[in-house]
């Protein structure tokens, strides 16, 4: 995986920057293997720690040029793992690797997270587009969870996203069937936010991780914090977290420097607390 960060202009504090990683196996049709979660994982350490970082940006490396006389492959944001690592292995060999996945490295970023999908998206790739908390896709895209044709399940968080995106019948439906999702029915679906011409994904998807990244950084955490808790809480408990939060917020230096720009007319300059 190759990480790049890409500045945003106009943010503040000044230097922040888009995180954009892009998974890189494009032979492999950017199937994730070991080294993919170990470079995830090493990746969202970096991103949670890192104050430049604002927004990360999820991308698959685009297809090789085809060698002669050979038909070009498909493009693929992540089609699934790499099954041959799963041949021959028992559960106490990959327990300690899924208690310890890139899948749950994402969710638990504390930045907000983009995936930008072109092609294929399938097992483990669906579930690494579903980590994130945004998810924009172009009109060739596929998603799916065909596990159910190996003998298993969805193990990064699939049943349970999907679920909580869009309902038990239809992830009934799609993890019992194997199936593939076309882009446009994800996006009836509620699987993906936006769905885009290819020419036009890399920029819609920039345009909104510039867009997040020009707000205040600290109150976008919050932001994540109290949405995240909407999936967790009881109806009356997260109406609870979201006001404590809420009044909170009244104590930074941010919140007035909201209020005051949008009073005067101006461009805030948000100090990031």
């Amino acid at each position: 995986m190759t990480v790049e960060d890409v500045s945003v202009a106009g943010s503040s504090p000044e230097g922040g920057v888009i995180s954009v990683w892009t998974l890189n196996r494009p032979g492999k049709l950017n199937a994730l293997n070991a080294d993919s979660h170990r470079a995830i994982k090493e990746a969202s350490v970096r991103a949670n720690a890192d104050d430049s970082v604002r927004c990360v940006v999820i991308r698959g490396a685009p297809p090789l040029e085809p060698e002669e006389g050979k038909r070009p492959k498909p493009p693929a944001f992540a089609a699934g793992a790499d099954i041959s690592e799963f041949a021959g292995k028992d559960s106490d060999d990959v327990r300690p690797f899924f208690e310890n996945n890139a899948w749950e490295a994402i969710w638990n970023i504390s930045k907000p997270t983009i995936a930008m999908v072109d092609g294929f998206a399938l097992g483990g790739g669906t579930e690494l587009a579903l980590s994130c908390d945004i998810r924009i896709a172009s009109d060739r895209s596929t998603f799916g969870q065909p596990e159910i044709n190996l003998g298993l399940i969805p193990g990064g968080g699939g049943t349970q996203r999907l679920c909580r995106l869009i309902g038990y019948g239809r992830t009934m439906e799609i993890v019992l069937s194997g199936g593939m999702v076309k882009a446009e029915d994800a996006l009836q679906m509620g699987i993906v936010n936006r769905m885009v011409s290819p020419e036009d994904l890399e920029s819609e998807t920039m345009k909104l991780a510039e867009d997040i990244s020009r707000k205040s950084p600290y109150t976008t955490k919050v932001a994540k914090r109290v949405i995240r808790g909407a999936l967790e809480l009881p109806f009356s408990e997260g109406i609870l977290m979201e006001r404590s939060e809420f009044v909170a917020l009244f104590d930074t230096e941010d919140k007035e420097i909201g209020v005051r720009a949008f009073l005067e007319r101006s461009d805030a300059d948000w100090v990031g607390r």
